[in-house]
């Protein structure tokens, strides 16, 4: 489906006279700073904290009392000398936060028993058999991260059994809340400081909390912001604000690469561990080999890869996971074949519904994510667990995905989520009514067509432009991710000048601008079957991100190809 180019509007109001003045206190250019502007960065202090959002920018932890309030549960267990268990969950999220606290209580010499949920077996969220198989190792202080808002039946069985109970998440609550001492989820505060920070934030935050309580000597939690840049990438959460802040420091620690774990990741992921790292490079490269093992396997492979000690420890994990990550691929490719082929059958419906009874349940959530790119509606999809049928979602940002199944509830037996991505339950008779059901709640909310995939553009730019302190610049603006996106430009018209097909399908276009007299090479990325040989020798506009490219030991800046347009009369 063609994308609609759509300009980046000055919702902000007028550029201010002395912006160029800004820029120049700041050391950047006036082009950058009209950039900023555009994004809502609209003075000179937020700019500042923008290019620089040191930690110390983060709001205080005080602010927050339901952060306070769970390091006090905790810290009072600790004193008591309750085994505290860790509850985590099988994705990156959830893996990053067990890891960041098994490590923080280790350091502070707090014994600590952790369990992360099988996908096939306890399926999503703290499960009663895992709060007994916890008790049955002794624990008596139960702290969960990135899950255990939702489940209330776990939670009580915990306080049955005598345990204190910390509830850490960041999903939406239900109706009613879990029964613990505390519960720490910014998503039950409407003016929470800390409003969209992933699990592993949370994590994180309560870890900084509990270290100012404990006795002995206070941790450097600086060292886990690794953990907190990997998680908070994965979950696509909106990377502004404080994630800005959490990510934009985590992603110094994970390029220094001295977590054995992250280094071996790296290694595996053809990176250079040392070398220093953009939110890209965990999305497509880090994140999805993590993720590989609780989706084919056992997220505890993951959690041990993150904890090793040493390299050679870490390295065979690190192998294990590749493996695990290259399987999931052919699978993945499998099944989105077969479910665009079903999509198309329901082609009629502004809400996809898909559902292949043998499809991979750790694979499908990834698929409705590709479904939802080709089709441009929100996807459910299904597969079968046990007697019942259980799926993934994932939605357009025109669609509330979470409301969206509000609406369907009452053919559902659970489920939870974002307003992007959540996961269901419900039993195979429900599964044509649920079609239905999903696509009126759909039309209720966009209408009776769907929107236009749209692809934002900031300005258009010549080639002329393109130079070494823009791309340095544009990586000022670093991390990309939900909420700020990889800045994209329109050309000017172009001339393709020579056209060449590389590697996987990936097309290189050599490119003139006449009026500017300047030629630079282009680069799209498995579009070989999109952009023919034909398109050699005619004029195009396309919409594009100049980056620095590294072959051979040589640098160059070429332009990363997002979409085109041939122009008319041509």
């Amino acid at each position: 489906m063609p994308l609609q180019w759509t300009f980046q509007p000055n919702t902000y109001g007028p550029e201010p006279p002395d912006l160029s003045g800004w820029a120049d206190s700041l050391n950047i250019s006036s082009f950058l700073a009209r950039l900023l502007w555009r994004r809502g960065v609209c003075s000179l202090p937020e700019m500042d904290r923008y290019l620089s959002p040191g930690l110390r920018h983060l709001p205080a932890l005080e602010s927050w009392p339901a952060l306070i309030s769970g390091a006090e549960v905790l810290a009072e267990c600790v004193s008591q000398g309750r085994r505290i268990g860790i509850w985590g969950d099988y994705d990156v999220d959830g893996i990053t936060s067990t890891a960041l606290l098994v490590d923080f209580f280790r350091r502070k010499g707090v014994p600590v028993s952790f369990e992360l949920p099988d996908r096939f077996v306890d399926g999503y969220g703290l499960t009663v058999g895992g709060v007994e198989r916890l008790a049955d190792q002794g624990v008596r202080a139960l702290l969960t991260v990135d899950c255990g808002i939702a489940d209330l039946d776990a939670v009580q069985r915990a306080r049955e059994l005598g345990m204190r109970v910390v509830v850490t998440d960041h999903h939406l609550p239900g109706p009613d809340l879990p029964a613990a001492d505390a519960v720490v989820d910014p998503a039950l505060e409407t003016d929470c400081p800390y409003a969209g920070v992933a699990g592993v934030g949370v994590a994180f935050l309560l870890m900084a909390a509990l270290n100012r309580i404990l006795p002995g000597e206070a941790v450097d939690v600086r060292h886990s912001l690794d953990l907190v840049a990997l998680g908070t990438i994965a979950d696509v959460v909106p990377l502004t604000g404080v994630n800005r802040i959490l990510v934009k420091n985590g992603l110094l620690v994970l390029g220094e690469g001295k977590r054995p774990g992250v280094f071996a990741l790296k290694e595996v992921s053809k990176l250079p561990p040392t070398a220093p790292m953009g939110s890209g490079q965990v999305g497509f490269g880090l994140a999805p080999r993590i993720n590989a093992a609780g989706r084919l396997a056992s997220p505890r492979e993951a959690l041990e890869l993150l904890l090793a000690p040493d390299l050679s420890t870490a390295r065979p994990l690190a192998a294990q996971l590749e493996k695990y990550n290259q399987t999931r691929r052919s699978t993945e490719q499998e099944i989105l074949k077969q479910a665009l082929e079903q999509a198309e059958e329901h082609r009629e419906r502004l809400g996809l519904v898909l559902c292949g009874q043998d499809w991979h349940q750790g694979v499908i959530g990834i698929v409705a994510s590709r479904v939802v790119e080709q089709m441009n509606r929100p996807a459910l999809l299904l597969t079968g667990h046990g007697e019942g049928l259980k799926g993934s979602g994932r939605s357009i940002p025109d669609f509330d995905l979470h409301q969206g199944l509000c609406d369907c509830a009452e053919l559902l037996q659970r489920f939870g989520g974002h307003k992007q991505a959540a996961g269901l339950s419900l039993a195979p008779e429900n599964l044509e009514d649920l079609r239905t059901a999903f696509d009126r709640a759909v039309r209720a909310q966009i209408g009776e067509e769907p929107p236009p995939p749209r692809l934002q553009v900031e300005a258009k730019l010549g080639l002329d432009m393109v130079d070494l302190r823009l791309v340095q610049e544009i990586d000022l603006l670093q991390p990309f991710g939900l909420g700020n996106p990889q800045p994209v430009f329109c050309s000017t018209p172009l001339t393709v000048q020579k056209y060449k097909v590389f590697g996987a399908k990936h097309v290189s276009l050599q490119l003139r601008d006449e009026q500017a007299g300047v030629t630079m090479l282009g680069k799209a990325w498995r579009q070989a079957d999109a952009l023919s040989s034909s398109v050699a020798g005619r004029s195009m506009q396309l919409a594009f991100t100049p980056r620095m490219n590294y072959y051979n030991g040589l640098t160059s800046i070429d332009l990363q190809i997002r979409d085109w347009q041939c122009l008319a009369g041509q």
